[in-house]
């Protein structure tokens, strides 16, 4: 059998969905970090503390963990939709954990709390409502997708779904119960303005 000849300047290229895929999660890899840079550079404008910025950035890993379980349970597997909403989750997520630094900051610096064991309960009951307020609309706002993402025409929706689903669950139970036991380990807040007073 003979090639087909082609004229001078024109060729063939086998292109399929696999090679878009991979353009496409190259295109994603490349503006997350981005965007990770930048959230840092602001975590670190707003806070002006390397502990609490490592505070909120603890709390990624607790929704990867949820975010992986799904997938591996509901047997997907890891795809574009996946990974956008992974990047979807890692900001709400990293939005909860913001609410609960700031509000120990409040209650320390403007409400002159003590910072201890009492603050870091009342702390995370007082955001419990919004934190858990947050993480039910958006739940019940993804659930048709989630529930019909084998149907045709969601293969993006779909996973994306599921993983913000269930990293949901993790994120927000942790940050509700771990989170605070870290800040109550590792934060100082309030320190720098008794240390400043002393000088």
């Amino acid at each position: 059998m003979q090639a087909a000849r082609l004229p001078r300047g024109v060729y063939t290229e086998v292109v399929g969905s696999a090679t878009a895929r991979r353009e496409a999660e190259r295109e994603l890899a490349l503006r997350s970090m981005l965007a990770a840079a930048g959230i840092l550079i602001l975590l670190w404008l707003a806070f002006g503390d390397l502990r609490r910025v490592l505070l909120v950035i603890v709390n990624l890993p607790f929704a990867l963990v949820g975010g992986v379980f799904a997938v591996y349970v509901t047997g997907g597997s890891i795809s574009l939709g996946s990974l956008v909403g992974f990047v979807t989750l890692f900001g709400i997520t990293t939005r909860n954990a913001i609410m609960l630094i700031s509000h120990y900051d409040h209650l320390v610096q403007r409400e002159g709390v003590p910072w201890g064991a009492t603050a870091a309960i009342r702390g995370a009951a007082e955001r419990l409502g919004p934190i858990l307020m947050t993480a039910f609309i958006t739940g019940l706002g993804l659930l048709p997708l989630a529930i019909g993402s084998g149907d045709p025409g969601r293969e993006i929706e779909g996973p994306l779904a599921i993983v913000i689903l269930g990293g949901l669950v993790t994120s927000t139970a942790l940050s509700l119960f771990v989170l605070p036991t870290l800040a109550l380990r590792y934060g100082r807040f309030g320190e720098e303005e008794i240390g400043a007073s002393r000088v």
